[in-house]
């Protein structure tokens, strides 16, 4: 009895030296976590202070990468939400919507389709409605390989343990990439991609000031709209609480509160220590925001106002409840596999054209980076998705610009590293629940 107790009490001591042990070893981690974050915040205020316009328009060049990551991030957030599951090959789906604009445009030539039926129309018209359609065609096509997948590698495991679905999600991904590579499919060489449109720059002084009044009109009026709703919904008036998440006020603050902030900035004529102020902004970066912004919008409108959205939502939150209530939760991942295939298929389309270059393995690093940014944000949210992308591409093009290139991606992924330590929920997700 006296050597079992001793015995218990041994176990009970290394237990807590373990624990103490480990508790300093994670000091030491967050510390050095510490120190290297204060390290980069002074190179960056350093690079602000020597050079302010360089540095505003690496923050503009950030936030053309980070709406192509939120649009392949928002596709990781869903189906996590719902299936919790990771799902690798979601890169490979945003590549696979690159090479088919490519052919849409080379072999197809559907972004001029316009013109060839209505030869009189303007040019400004057949390139909108070429570009819409090179997009849709894209994410209809990655929209249909997302499903394909979901049916029959994903859903075969759905009772099986998670880590299957995960070794098979790798596998899918590994499949698509070097399938790709085979000459009669995609070709293992780097492809120059033939843009749908002629690249134009804006800077000081090109940008009517009717323009930039409709952005800020545009952006102060759905301010105050969502205002005006959220005092009324806290008053109990139910109608104000469904108007503030119409599509229409959403539009409104994210196409304004990006737009016009950024157009202002690059039409200013400042003089810095004898230099003009020299910020840009191509058409391909407005593009780029004003797509990812519409298709953001469009998704939130599916997923809060629609039978699809609620149904999806309850899925997410409970699906054998869900079933009882008669929801046809096979159908709704696979919806939910779909919208997030198009999503990666349009980010593949503007990633193409923003960067001009193709390759059967050109989703591995962006699908990476898009999942580290749900983790940021808090995987499972889609406003957390949208957060965490934005500052991965901040933290990719700043470190590039300040640091080195090969760091890029080191700052970026420490990112993940540094909030597992700190706030493992991610920004906006939900912290675990405490068990009884």
């Amino acid at each position: 009895m006296a050597a079992t107790l001793t015995s218990q009490n041994r176990s009970r001591e290394e237990a807590i030296l373990n624990r103490r042990s480990a508790r300093w070893l994670n000091r030491i981690g967050q510390g050095l976590f510490a120190l290297f974050g204060l390290f980069v915040f002074y190179i960056l205020v350093r690079g602000f202070l020597e050079s302010p316009a360089v540095f505003l328009q690496q923050v503009l060049n950030g936030l053309q990468l980070g709406f192509i990551y939120a649009l392949i991030a928002l596709g990781y957030t869903m189906v996590y939400g719902i299936v919790k599951l990771i799902n690798f090959a979601h890169g490979d789906v945003f590549m696979v919507g690159a090479f088919t604009s490519l052919f849409t445009i080379s072999l197809l030539d559907l972004h001029r389709w316009p013109a060839k039926l209505w030869p009189g129309m303007s040019e400004t018209a057949v390139t909108l409605i070429g570009v819409v359609t090179v997009i849709l065609v894209s994410m209809v096509t990655s929209g249909f390989l997302a499903v394909t997948i979901e049916r029959f590698a994903y859903r075969p495991l759905r009772a099986r343990p998670r880590i299957a679905a995960l070794i098979t999600a790798i596998g899918v991904s590994f499949f698509l990439e070097y399938f790709g590579a085979l000459p009669f499919v995609y070709t293992n060489n780097y492809i120059t991609y033939p843009r749908s449109f002629e690249i134009e720059v804006y800077r000081a002084g090109t940008i009517s000031s009717a323009v930039l009044a409709g952005m800020w009109a545009v952006f102060v009026a759905a301010l105050l709209a969502y205002g005006v709703l959220t005092v009324l919904g806290r008053k109990g008036n139910i109608a104000a609480q469904a108007w503030k998440d119409h599509p229409l006020i959403r539009f409104g603050l994210l196409f304004g509160g990006f737009m016009a902030p950024i157009l202002t900035l690059v039409n200013l004529r400042v003089e810095v220590g004898g230099k003009l102020w020299d910020l840009t902004a191509s058409n391909i970066m407005l593009v780029i925001m004003g797509a990812s912004i519409i298709l953001q919008v469009v998704l939130h409108y599916i997923v809060r106002q629609t039978r699809l959205g609620k149904a999806m939502r309850a899925s997410a939150y409970d699906k054998p409840a869900s079933r009882l209530m008669g929801i046809n939760v096979d159908s709704v991942i696979t919806a939910t596999f779909a919208l997030g295939g198009g999503l990666a298929g349009a980010a593949g389309v503007l990633y193409a054209t923003a960067f001009k270059q193709v390759y059967y393995l050109m989703g591995i690093i962006p699908g990476l980076k898009a999942f580290v940014a749900a983790v940021i944000g808090g995987i499972g949210s889609i406003p957390g998705a949208f957060v965490g992308a934005l500052i991965m591409g901040q933290a990719e093009v700043l470190s590039a610009g300040y640091i080195s290139t090969p760091m890029r991606d080191a700052v970026s992924f420490s990112l993940l590293i540094l909030v597992l330590l700190i706030w493992p929920q991610g920004i906006f997700g939900e912290p675990p629940g405490e068990k009884v």
